[in-house]
């Protein structure tokens, strides 16, 4: 059989399948389809969050959004990247974290930038992410504090979400939150699930896409909810 292999992708099996008149087998087809569904999550990934970035732009607004939250959310995104590159997991298994690193970065410095004044202590925890990010990306901890980071960036995640989560549910609205950059981080969590059993991924990384598919829905659910009755004020009037 000739080997047909492109990206860690073998297309191999499903071809000689196919030829035969057969439909590929399952053990063969799975893993074709989760490093698919892999990339994919990744090129899509590239793009996430410009609509929740453009929205702000547009509006010149952080109305509704909870700083803390996309702060909590970039140190998250720092330490999975991070611990996935120190376990050596195929690029198609993590590739977003790094493109959703570099745009929840922009995103959060977008918000700095629509809420001046800034405070001293913003300032702060910025200079201490800049300083710590390099190392704990680069791998250089202890790897009992890399295990505990990463054990704890699930509970960062969680809670990354719940004061923004909160602030929604007290205004009675989604502010400036995009419908479409949290349809997709739904999404992706839901995929991730999949390609992260099939990839033979920790525990811990399958818990992570879990906590993300409860949260990032909860938001989502919000947003439904929120816009529905203005949509139905205006065709009042």
């Amino acid at each position: 059989m000739v080997q047909m292999e492109f990206l860690g992708m073998d297309f191999s099996c499903v071809f000689g399948a196919l030829s035969d008149g057969k439909f590929p087998e399952k053990d063969c087809l799975l893993p074709l389809i989760s490093k698919l569904l892999g990339y994919a999550i990744v090129a899509a990934s590239t793009t996430v969050k410009l609509p929740q970035i453009m929205k702000i732009l547009q509006h010149k607004s952080v109305r509704g959004l909870s700083v803390v939250a996309f702060e909590m959310e970039v140190i998250g995104y720092t330490i999975a990247l991070a611990y996935c590159l120190h376990k050596g997991l195929p690029f198609s298994a993590y590739g977003e974290l790094a493109f959703l690193l570099i745009q929840a970065i922009i995103l959060v410095a977008t918000i700095y930038y629509f809420s001046q004044p800034v405070g001293t202590s913003t300032w702060i925890r910025a200079l201490l992410y800049c300083g710590l990010a390099p190392t704990i990306l680069a791998g250089k901890i202890d790897p009992l504090l890399f295990e505990a980071l990463y054990a704890s960036q699930h509970a960062i995640f969680f809670f990354a979400r719940v004061p923004q989560i909160w602030e929604n549910l007290k205004n009675k609205s989604t502010g400036e939150l995009s419908f479409i950059t949290s349809f997709m981080n739904s999404l992706g969590s839901m995929v991730r699930v999949f390609t992260s059993l099939q990839e033979k991924a920790p525990t811990s990384v399958v818990m992570g896409s879990v906590i993300g598919i409860l949260t990032n829905g909860a938001i989502l659910t919000q947003i439904i909810m929120y816009q529905k009755p203005a949509k139905k004020e205006k065709k009042a009037d």
